[in-house]
């Protein structure tokens, strides 16, 4: 006999999940089943990332616990398309079924695996759709003179050097103009301006500005 766990998810905490659980035991008795676990998300919407319940209930089937998942239906369980199928593949990589009371999906047969490779091939279909338009759209913009990406920064490169020219710190600079550091460096290596204070002067440097040892 095969192991099954049952998987309910509700939107709100009005719903219940007693009509699931209903039709997914029924579903089980007929099937020969024997549930062995019952997962429940109580209150948490579809788009929701975090699951408790479907997080312990794929950290069970990582150790074996059951050979079968029986759901209600299958947006009850995937957030997204692409969800559902990283779902569906991890259980198929355990070696275990899934099967979708609603939809009648039951990826134990081949009928099943064959819908569930359509509705993969659909969804990289919808991706490369997906890209397909952002590429176009990046295209239209270039011809049309619009700027890609972001914008750089505009600042007043002369009142940088001013600042400097006035002593103030890479680190001042940068506050005053809301910049980086590292911005305010590359202009003033754009201007050729010295090594800031406190930078350690180069070997050869400390060479030649050392003063001769005294004769023995």
């Amino acid at each position: 006999m095969k192991r099954a766990a049952l998987y309910m998810r509700v939107s709100t905490l009005e719903q219940h999940p007693e009509t699931q659980l209903h039709d997914l035991r029924q579903m089980a008795r007929q099937r020969g089943l024997e549930v062995v676990e019952q997962y429940v998300d109580h209150g948490i919407s579809g788009t929701r990332a975090r699951r408790p319940g479907l997080d312990k209930m794929m950290a069970d089937a990582r150790r074996g616990r059951f050979d079968i998942v029986l759901v209600w239906a299958c947006d009850r369980m995937a957030r997204s398309v692409r969800h559902f199928l990283e779902v569906l593949d991890e259980l198929n990589r355990l070696h275990i079924e899934f099967v979708s009371f609603r939809e009648q999906l039951d990826t134990g047969g081949p009928l099943g695996r064959a819908v569930v490779v359509i509705i993969s091939a659909i969804a990289e279909l919808e991706r490369s759709l997906i890209v397909e338009r952002v590429r176009a759209g990046m295209r239209r913009a270039r011809l049309e003179g619009r700027h890609i990406g972001r914008r750089p920064l505009d600042v007043d490169h002369g009142a940088v050097l001013r600042h400097r020219a006035d002593g103030q710190s890479i680190s001042q600079i940068a506050k005053s103009f809301a910049i980086s550091r590292t911005t305010v460096s590359r202009i003033l290596k754009q201007d050729g301006q010295p090594c800031s204070k406190g930078c350690l002067q180069s070997p050869p440097q400390l060479q030649e500005n050392r003063q001769p040892f005294p004769a023995a």
